[in-house]
């Protein structure tokens, strides 16, 4: 008997979308080339499997996708984050919620989630093989089914894309869905990494490196000061660069990093106006008249940042403190507030999150994921030019979009 529907990838979009074809009585056969299902789910959240986001509403969602947001209004408001967490429920896995709405099961194991999908494809009595497609053919402006490496042959009637994007590779995401998109005469915003570690020139992120700063603010901006991006959180210094939840999600909003010369501003002390701030080091250096001011910094920085501190403000480390003046107080206070680092671009692309770019938003059906190109041709998760911050907002886009187009598909 031919296959209805023909889905390709194993990752959350992909098994979503075969379970939700096979529940409306689609005969379904979902197709991945790795061993196992779910590899890159398995690593999401280092390991814990962030899912989603219920600190925001459908709008406040779509807030947090910078890369075509309003594509994804639909298919959230048909299964968002109520209907994912119920949907798991169902299926007999609970969740806790952390800090900025983002949710984790209860058991913090990434792989209890991958259980839960492969329970709900059994379920619905979805065929798994282990496969590596190699083409979906198309005739007269229709799917007709794929062929895979081994050049065995499958018709279908409807075909479902979810092969990721580009990021880490080792999990099977090859970019293999780009390939099958273009030949479909699908356009393909050119892939870039998304939600990925920046790496700079400058030696204090050496200096700096396995540092994590929590509660600071954060700026972006290009050669020409112009404001790119801005945020409040946590980040890390590395042996590269910078990295952390923050520096992720500035990301999406960075391209052609040589031509547009970015600049990250770190406030390590966003609580304080500048005022404030400058009367809380004079206050410091007060109850530390005697010493000097390489040693006064205790009480504001942590230890591996006060030798970077002290070079930064220009004052002799062996000053006393009781001889700095009113102008060197206020240039130090303005350094803290804006502690610079220039970026010279992002890690290699295997080492993002995710994809920013893919199948272009333009040609895809938002309410179905259906091709408008190709009749019975259907596209879900990271292959789709959709992208989120950090915070469960991407595994959300490729639940509802899987969702979308396996409950559509004819």
């Amino acid at each position: 008997m031919a296959s209805q529907v023909i889905v390709i990838g194993g990752g959350p979009a992909g098994m979503m979308a075969a379970g939700m074809a096979a529940v409306r009585g689609k005969d379904v056969i979902l197709f991945e080339k790795n061993k196992s299902l779910g590899k890159k789910l398995l690593i999401t959240g280092k390991g814990r499997c962030n899912i989603t986001n219920i600190g925001v509403d459908t709008q406040g969602f779509v807030e947090n996708i910078p890369v075509n947001g309003s594509f994804m209004y639909s298919s959230l408001k048909k299964f968002g984050s109520g209907q994912l967490i119920e949907f798991f429920n169902n299926l007999g896995l609970y969740f806790i919620e952390e800090h900025g709405g983002r949710v984790y099961p209860q058991s913090q194991r990434a792989a209890d989630v991958l259980d839960k999908l492969e329970l709900f494809l059994r379920k619905s009595n979805v065929r798994v093989i282990n496969g590596d497609v190699d083409q979906v053919v198309i005739e007269k402006g229709a799917v007709q089914g794929v062929y895979l490496s081994n050049d065995m042959y499958y018709p279908a009637k409807s075909v479902i894309v979810a092969t990721g994007g580009l990021s880490y590779p080792q999990t099977g995401s090859t970019g293999d869905g780009y390939w099958f998109a273009g030949f479909a005469g699908h356009h393909i915003v050119d892939p870039v990494p998304a939600l990925i570690p920046l790496e700079s020139p400058d030696k204090v992120c050496r200096d700096l490196q396995g540092l994590s700063l929590k509660n600071v603010g954060l700026k972006v901006y290009d050669k020409n000061e112009k404001l790119v991006y801005e945020d409040f959180g946590e980040m890390l210094f590395t042996h590269f660069g910078v990295s952390g939840p923050m520096i992720l999600s500035a990301s999406t909003h960075m391209r052609n990093y040589e031509e547009n010369g970015y600049t990250i501003s770190i406030d390590l002390k966003s609580a304080l106006d500048l005022d404030t701030l400058e009367r809380r080091i004079q206050s410091e250096f007060d109850a530390a008249a005697r010493q000097n001011f390489s040693n006064s910094l205790g009480k504001l920085f942590p230890g591996k940042m006060i030798p970077v501190m002290v070079r930064r403000s220009g004052i002799n480390p062996e000053k006393k403190c009781s001889d700095i003046t009113k102008e060197e107080r206020a240039e130090f206070a303005r350094i803290i507030k804006d502690f610079r680092v220039p970026i010279s671009g992002a890690r290699p692309i295997e080492e993002a999150v995710v994809t920013s770019g893919g199948v272009d938003t333009k040609e895809i059906n938002p309410a179905t994921m259906e091709s408008k190109l190709v009749k019975g041709l259907y596209f879900a998760g990271e292959v789709i030019d959709v992208c989120g911050y950090t915070g469960g907002f991407n595994l959300q886009i490729a639940f509802s979009t899987g969702y979308a187009a396996g409950d559509s598909v004819k």
